[in-house]
C-alpha cells in the first residue's frame, strides 16, 4: 500500500510508547492518524505537537469504540490503515502460598478477565469494527486495506505470573491467520508483531540496575527495544502488499526465561 497523504489511519493506544511512535512514523508519511486511547492528557498532547485526531475510546465496549470510530472518520475518511497497539499486563501466578503466612490462594477470574478483555476481545472487537468500514470503499492498487496487531513474545515464552498476559496475546497470534484468511476475498491484510522486551512505560520505570540487568539479557543487540523500530516494521507490513497473515518476532533473539 503506498503510503501518503490521501489515505488515513487509527492507531489504538497511541497515548504512549509504541503506539504514539507508530502514531508518529504514519503522520511523517503525511498520513492522517487519529489516536483510540482512555488517556485524554496525554493523547490530546500527542496530537496537539504532532496533528492528527484524539478519541477517547475503551476497547472493550462497543458503544465506545463506535463512538471512536464515527469521530475518527468524521475527520479524516474510511481509515485504511488500522493499528493496534492498546495493551496491558499483570503479574498473578495461578495459584500460590503466601510467603509470610503461608495462605493459599489463586488468580481472580476479575484480573485475567481483565488483561483478556483489553488485549485479545478488545483487539478483535477494533479489527471487526475496522474491517467492516474498509469493506465499505473501493481498492486502491488492489487492496482495500490493513491492520497490524500488536502482540508479544510472550505468546510463546511467557514468564511466571503472565497466564492472563501470555493467554490474550497468544490469542491475538492465534486469531491472525484466521482473520487473514476470513478478509482475503475483501483484500484486507492483517500481520502481527510479537515485541520482547521495549522502551515501554513500565520498562522506563524501572531503577537503572534493573534495566542493566535486562539490557545484559539480550543477546544481540544487548538493549532495550526502541519504540521506533516496532513502528518502522508496522510500517513495512502497510508499504509491502505480500506481508498477510504474518507473525513476527521482533526480539533480538532473545527466548524469556520463567522468570
Amino acid at each position: 500500500m503506498k503510503i501518503d497523504n490521501k489515505i488515513s489511519a487509527i492507531v489504538t493506544g497511541a497515548a504512549y510508547r509504541l503506539g504514539e511512535a507508530t502514531f508518529r512514523a504514519l503522520a511523517s508519511e503525511g498520513v492522517k492518524v487519529s489516536i483510540f486511547d482512555l488517556d485524554e492528557a496525554r493523547g490530546n498532547s500527542v496530537v496537539d505537537a504532532i496533528g492528527g485526531t484524539f478519541c477517547k475510546v475503551n476497547v472493550t465496549s462497543d458503544d465506545s469504540a463506535d463512538e471512536g470510530f464515527e469521530k475518527a472518520r468524521a475527520a479524516d475518511g474510511q481509515e485504511r490503515i488500522f493499528i493496534n497497539c492498546v495493551g496491558i499486563g499483570n503479574a498473578v501466578r495461578t495459584a500460590s502460598r503466601d510467603r509470610v503466612t503461608g495462605a493459599i490462594k489463586h488468580i481472580l477470574i476479575v484480573q485475567f478477565n481483565r488483561v483478556v478483555q483489553v488485549n485479545l476481545i478488545g483487539t478483535f472487537c477494533c479489527i471487526a469494527k475496522s474491517a467492516t468500514g474498509m469493506l465499505s470503499i473501493d481498492t486502491i492498487d488492489g487492496e482495500r486495506g490493513v491492520t497490524v496487531n500488536t502482540a508479544s513474545i510472550a505468546a510463546e515464552d511467557s514468564q511466571i505470573g503472565q497466564a492472563a498476559y501470555a493467554a490474550s496475546k497468544g490469542g491475538v497470534v492465534g486469531m491472525t491467520l484466521q482473520i487473514a484468511r476470513d478478509l482475503a476475498r475483501e483484500l484486507i491484510r492483517i500481520n502481527t508483531i510479537m515485541p520482547s522486551l521495549f522502551k515501554t512505560l513500565f520498562l522506563a520505570g524501572l531503577p537503572q540496575k534493573a534495566i542493566h540487568a535486562l539490557n545484559a539479557s539480550l543477546p544481540n543487540p544487548a538493549r532495550l527495544g526502541d519504540p521506533a523500530e516496532d513502528a518502522s516494521l508496522a510500517v513495512e507490513m502497510v508499504r509491502n502488499g505480500y506481508f498477510n497473515g504474518a507473525l513476527v518476532r521482533l526480539d533480538g533473539t532473545i527466548r524469556i526465561s520463567p522468570k
